[in-house]
């Protein structure tokens, strides 16, 4: 009886990390998939018809970050039920992105973090605070011919 209560004891322990680590992968996974679906509205090509406002084709000025934000990445943090109020250090970048190549391209890069939090299930004791990073970076269509990138 004594073994069994050590082994019990070990075995549900593991369990329960395999479970809480688990769920923080999946955050990862969720976060890195709402900053793709902005990356990927913010470097769609702009025209009259289609609807796409991130640049304005007059001026070439862009749109807030919060529109990206609010419009793309909270959704889908909310779909996943992820508090998008949560999220800090947030930033969109349009500019040459770093892809190690000579040919460098234009294209957006989105960053932020999401914490969260590492939790007995059950138990609710919070043992830390993982502070969940992603960084994503797409290119833009239809690039712009010459040095400058907007």
């Amino acid at each position: 009886m004594l073994e069994f209560a050590f082994v019990i004891t070990f075995l549900m322990t593991l369990l329960l990390a395999i479970i809480s680590f688990s769920r923080a992968y999946n955050v990862y996974q969720t976060i890195t998939r709402a900053a793709r679906e902005g990356a990927r509205m913010a470097v769609l090509p702009t025209c009259a018809t289609c609807g796409n406002s991130y640049m304005d084709p007059s001026s070439g000025v862009t749109q807030q970050n919060s529109e990206i934000f609010s419009g793309y990445i909270a959704p889908a943090l909310r779909a996943a039920n992820l508090n998008p109020d949560s999220v800090f250090n947030y930033s969109e970048t349009v500019g040459w992105l770093d892809s190690g190549d000579a040919d460098e391209q234009c294209g957006v890069t989105i960053r932020f973090e999401y914490p969260y939090d590492l939790r007995l299930p059950f138990a609710g004791w919070q043992f830390a605070t993982l502070n969940l990073s992603t960084n994503v970076q797409m290119r833009r269509e239809n690039q712009p011919t010459g040095t400058t990138c907007p």
